[in-house]
């Protein structure tokens, strides 16, 4: 491959809280370790990008505050990520942004942040904050994270998760469901990075991207993931 794949990262000034740029970081050491060429790109207020270019967008946390801050931006892109979910492109996002993937986020003081509606979900502020280590059952097998919200998202009947919540929380504290998934766009509450710990996520990713520029799904090689499981099955056992 010769054409580098684009990873672009979504808001890194403003929503990057609990290291989730680890997840950009994950993806491009995991092309990089496959000799696949990698091109990254930032994306903050204002700038200009077409979002059928990228291959994956990852996106994620921040305060109350930085989600107010990105909320007009990411509505106004709201038609282009809408295109771009359409055609496939893979997308990750996490806590605040996930949020704001749904249709909106009422925060506990009663104010309301739009959202751009790619999942069926809305997000209401809760009074406490959920937080602590996360094990949720899922096609990748078992995924573990770090979970610290007080918003609790509530998908709709036919809105799919990404998982079931075997420890922890999730969306809601009640539900048993643990993020959305919508074609190739993702949504978690995981942090961690999540992408570190979970290799076999990344590399789905990795080959929803690739499957869409028409590679074939058995043509990523294989990696030593003995330190990534080690690190996981660590986490699943915490508290």
């Amino acid at each position: 491959m010769t054409v580098p794949v684009v990873l672009a990262h979504l808001y890194p000034r403003r929503m990057n809280i609990y290291g989730d740029i680890g997840n950009l970081l994950a993806l491009r050491r995991r092309l990089e370790w496959r000799d696949l060429p990698v091109r990254v790109v930032t994306i903050d207020e204002g700038d200009r990008f077409d979002f059928e270019e990228a291959d994956v967008v990852v996106a994620g946390g921040g305060e109350d505050a930085s989600q107010l801050a990105i909320a007009s931006d990411l509505v106004e892109r709201g038609p282009a990520i809408h295109r771009a979910v359409a055609a496939g492109v893979a997308f990750l996002t996490v806590c605040g942004t996930y949020q704001l993937f749904g249709r909106r986020f009422v925060t506990a003081d009663g104010s309301e942040i739009p959202g751009i509606g790619v999942f069926g979900a809305e997000t209401f502020g809760g009074g406490t904050r959920m937080i602590g280590n996360v094990v949720v059952h899922s096609p990748w097998g078992d995924l573990v994270g770090f979970e610290n919200h007080s918003g609790r998202t509530r998908l709709d009947p036919d809105q799919q998760s990404l998982g079931k919540v075997r420890r922890g929380n999730g969306n809601d504290g009640e539900s048993g469901q643990e993020g959305a998934i919508t074609r190739n766009c993702l949504g978690t509450y995981l942090h961690g990075s999540v992408l570190p710990k979970n290799p076999a996520l990344a590399d789905d990713l990795i080959r929803r991207a690739l499957a869409r520029r028409g590679a074939a799904p058995q043509a990523l090689a294989s990696l030593d993931d003995t330190m990534e499981r080690q690190a996981a099955a660590a986490a699943a056992e915490r508290p």
